[in-house]
């Protein structure tokens, strides 16, 4: 009963401080002809069509459209993710901002989490499971390359080469993360910013974060990728991924791609409020988080 109290309390909080910076906060179809066809995301699917993993599609296309700061929150479908931070229907908050870049989300991500914590706790300072997080403070910047030093005793290029990098974030770097401050780890390689556009300087790292607390991993946004032909080719290769782990092609989502053409700079996320529960009400498994499980049902 608390946590549910306390979930619809920051759900009020994310709108307000929205609609106070002048965002939209807009409805996109949860069922769609076509998604982004990624080689480690399942959906669910629906008469020949897919329930979203994301609403990152038609959102984009919104801001094509001249919507230039719109926001959603929504549920979100993924095959076979269940865990204690997991579930195959989840809850998540994403926003789009024209002539905005990854740098840009990180400052809003910033305030976001301190409204949320003003809301909530009357405080700056976050208490989850025995760890006394600092919210006031800017929150660290690390980057990913730079957290492979400091946590593991393999490189990141080491970890890409030997397909390790997943295994390696999980179990060595993560759990490092956001502890006495929460922390953006950004730059990731190349190959790993699917819809993120590649840095201007160093076309070895896309322009991508993530934002960490308490070991949690809580939202992944990046600069968009507008580049028509190059997201067509990443798209590809996702498909050959899939192919090749015996999974069901996908189709092209054409009219977004069609879109993409014209988009202006943009930069986009995708926020977890499961998880953001879990946070603020000091809970142990995204379970306690949600009014009904799965296994529930």
């Amino acid at each position: 009963m608390k946590a549910l109290k306390k979930r619809a309390l920051i759900i009020n909080a994310v709108r307000t401080f929205f609609q106070e910076n002048n965002f939209l906060e807009v409805e996109t179809p949860l069922r769609l002809p076509a998604i982004i066809p990624e080689a480690h995301i399942d959906s669910f699917e629906t008469e020949g069509w897919f329930l979203q993993a994301s609403p990152e599609l038609c959102m984009k296309r919104l801001v094509n459209q001249g919507h230039d700061k719109i926001f959603q929150i929504c549920k979100v479908f993924r095959k076979k993710e269940r865990g204690e931070k997991h579930l195959p229907e989840l809850t998540m908050l994403e926003w789009y901002a024209k002539d905005e870049t990854y740098i840009d989300l990180m400052t809003t991500c910033q305030n976001l989490i301190r409204h949320i914590a003003d809301k909530m706790e009357n405080s700056l300072t976050l208490n989850y499971q025995g760890k006394s997080i600092d919210l006031n403070k800017n929150f660290i910047k690390l980057s990913v390359k730079d957290s492979f030093s400091q946590f593991s005793d393999t490189t990141m290029e080491e970890a890409c080469t030997d397909e390790k990098f997943e295994e390696i974030m999980s179990f060595e770097i993560e759990p490092n993360l956001g502890i006495n401050q929460p922390v953006f780890l950004y730059d990731y390689p190349a190959s790993l910013g699917s819809l993120a556009k590649l840095k201007t300087n160093n076309p070895d790292f896309a322009e991508r974060f993530e934002l960490y607390i308490a070991g949690i991993e809580l939202a992944n946004g990046f600069s968009e990728l507008i580049d028509q032909k190059e997201q067509r080719q990443r798209f590809e290769s996702e498909r050959i991924l899939r192919k090749g782990m015996g999974k069901k092609d996908l189709p092209m989502p054409e009219k977004f791609l069609t879109d993409l053409s014209s988009m202006p700079e943009t930069a986009g996320i995708a926020f977890g409020i499961d998880r953001l529960v879990m946070l603020f009400c000091n809970l142990t498994s995204i379970d306690q988080a949600v009014a009904f499980t799965p296994e529930q049902l």
